[in-house]
């Protein structure tokens, strides 16, 4: 019987080492801000889980929806003019 370790050069193209490629941490440098934007939203969303959210709360939760949803259509222009 083989085992599965014998068996992992026939199915992995290329050993992992662990680390990111560049190609991966640069989609993560551009996706840096929508990603910093969604963690504002949940934070804010957070603070009124176990309360009734104040007039502040919910200016709070309005900006950071609205920063999730510019940082959304910048990402999406970047996008969309590198392949044009």
């Amino acid at each position: 019987m083989k085992t599965i370790a014998a068996l992992q050069a026939a199915v992995t193209a290329a050993p992992f080492d662990g680390e990111p490629s560049d190609a991966e941490l640069d989609a993560i440098d551009r996706e840096l801000p929508l990603i910093l934007a969604d963690v504002d939203l949940l934070d804010a969303q957070i603070m009124t889980i176990d309360r009734t959210p104040t007039e502040l709360d919910e200016r709070r939760i309005r900006r950071a929806r609205r920063r999730v949803l510019a940082a959304r259509r910048v990402l999406a222009n970047t996008a969309a003019g590198a392949v044009a």
